[in-house]
């Protein structure tokens, strides 16, 4: 049974910075800007915000290279500013979650700096160095963002680490003071009250690049273990790591409240669903329903009080939602959205919902490489018009699954750049913001805002959604997703169409009393006959 922490019914409101509100008009969103918004936030009903990186930065991968953990960017505000927008976010019964980037830091971060000046100082143990083996790289690791991970430091002749840009050098966390500086770090923002960390790439920490063991290394675990005793464990906060390669196992090891290391993980198993096994994510395939289902369920009833979920569709990593495995066509953009939502904050685990994907915010196609902003396009776009790849194969791939189209900027109204900013903004916007937009949306009762709202009062309001048991029904059904949660004698049924195309469910085993929330205004009440409509998405409440 599960010992009820505040996270347990909370729902998580992602913000990236950049892309949220800009308050001075330089083309850029600040501090200020979330400030400004927060009562919008308030009415969606949130419980927590978690922030993706402020801290100052050259911004080769948009905040997440870091070159001070202490300061804040300057295109985005002060200390000042940080520490106002903790205490309006408290005022509002909100709590902020701030992103920690400890894998590596920026190349521009003094200790990186230091290390590089000589195999003697002080700070080069704080990364991780090599020398050449033959007059080559250390070995055949690669970089995440295309690339060998080893570059070259011509003045003392070795290699360092980096699995993201050669901008980020990987830390060395076997050495005890790379810990300890990250611990002295961490108190100092928990002593500023946040209510927590989202940890990016948490799970390479552990690494061994001699054996070419990058994730879930052999002392991953007992890094978390003392970080959670040096900081965060003596705090009422949550925390969630960033790992792509969890299994339920290993997110047990993670998030089992007896082992003391964090709240709970995200897993991706689900979001690479549309790639081909075996190869990069740019080489996509049509989704497998069943086996989306399949994994679902499989992290709906792998934890017994063991561990905890995390649920989500988007972030600022991957493609929009509905673009992805909804429908962004005007008529049902709107219904697949609702869908989508339905079927995620139904089930058990922290749903985060990522800025604009509650007013159904959608992929912008580019059609030419200047367009392009993400360091990982980038890269991705030259390495393979190098290898053969035509311009047209290589934008539909950038277009499918490229960060840009969750990282443009935040549409609130039809003015000019969605009332995001009246200088330039830094990326353009998707063209359809004068219809898509917040405005539009908090006018609209029937909007998928609205339909946000209620699912995460529901989580509040109705002990079953936190803590009810899951069933799958029909997990061979081709286009229906239907699923019960049980908690003593309620049970509720979800009933949802994944597809355009309509199609009938019966049952005799559920009698339904009562629609708790629905996609459509009209929805059947009788499950003996049912016809679902076009992304058609039902809860009942049954005997």
């Amino acid at each position: 049974m599960i010992k009820k922490k505040w996270w347990h019914d909370s729902v998580v409101y992602q913000i990236y910075p950049r892309s949220f509100q800009d308050s001075n008009n330089d083309g850029i969103g600040d501090i200020q800007g979330i400030i400004s918004r927060l009562d919008y936030l308030k009415e969606l009903g949130i419980d927590a915000l978690w922030l993706s990186p402020v801290f100052e930065s050259p911004n080769d991968d948009n905040g997440y290279d870091i070159s001070n953990y202490q300061g804040i960017m300057a295109e985005f505000g002060t200390m000042a500013d940080m520490e106002e927008l903790i205490a309006q976010c408290h005022e509002r019964g909100i709590r902020l979650i701030m992103d920690l980037v400890v894998n590596h830091t920026s190349d521009e971060h003094p200790w990186f700096i230091e290390s590089q000046q000589s195999k003697e100082n002080p700070y080069r143990d704080y990364y991780i160095w090599r020398d050449p083996v033959k007059g080559e790289m250390p070995n055949d690791l690669v970089s995440t963002f295309s690339g060998p991970a080893w570059e070259l430091d011509e003045r003392t002749g070795q290699y360092y680490l980096h699995l993201f840009s050669k901008k980020q050098p990987d830390l060395n966390w076997e050495n005890k003071k790379v810990r300890q500086e990250v611990w002295q770090m961490m108190n100092f923002w928990l002593e500023k009250d946040i209510g927590g960390f989202r940890m990016d790439v948490i799970d390479l920490i552990g690494k061994q690049p001699d054996l070419n063991v990058t994730g879930n290394g052999p002392k991953l675990h007992d890094y978390l273990h003392e970080m959670n005793r040096e900081t965060f464990g003596n705090y009422d906060v949550m925390t969630v790591g960033e790992t792509w390669g969890a299994t339920p196992e290993i997110a047990k090891l993670y998030s089992d409240p007896k082992r003391d290391e964090l709240s709970m993980v995200f897993q991706f198993e689900h979001i690479g669903l549309d790639e081909i096994p075996g190869k990069a994510k740019w080489d996509w395939q049509e989704l497998d329903f069943k086996r989306l289902k399949q994994i679902f369920t499989k992290w709906q009833t792998c934890f017994k009080g063991d561990g905890w979920n995390s649920l989500f569709w988007n972030n600022h990593d991957t493609p929009r939602i509905i673009s992805r495995w909804g429908n962004d066509k005007p008529e049902f953009r709107i219904l697949s959205g609702k869908m989508l939502a339905t079927i995620l904050h139904m089930q058990q685990g922290t749903p985060y919902i990522y800025q604009g994907e509650e007013i159904g915010m959608i992929n912008t196609p580019v059609t030419d490489r200047h367009q392009l902003d993400d360091i990982e396009s980038l890269n991705m776009y030259e390495e393979r018009l190098a290898a053969g790849y035509t311009k047209e194969e290589i934008l539909l791939s950038i277009n499918k699954k490229g960060r840009d189209n969750a990282r443009r900027p935040m549409h609130w109204s039809h003015q000019l750049n969605g009332g995001f900013t009246e200088g330039t903004p830094w990326l353009a916007l998707n063209p359809h913001y004068d219809t898509l937009n917040v405005e539009n949306a908090l006018a609209d009762s029937n909007s998928l805002f609205y339909h946000y709202q209620r699912l995460i009062a529901l989580r509040k309001e109705q002990p079953i959604v936190v803590l009810g048991t899951y069933k799958e029904l029909l997990p061979d059904d081709e286009q229906l997703y239907v699923y019960e949660r049980a908690l003593g004698s309620e049970r509720w049924l979800v009933v949802a169409n994944f597809y355009e195309q309509p199609t009938s469910f019966q049952t005799e085993s559920y009698v339904a009393t009562e629609i708790i929330i629905s996609n459509y205004p009209d929805s059947k009440l009788d499950l003996k006959d049912l016809t679902l409509r076009p992304y058609e998405a039902i809860v009942y409440k049954c005997q």
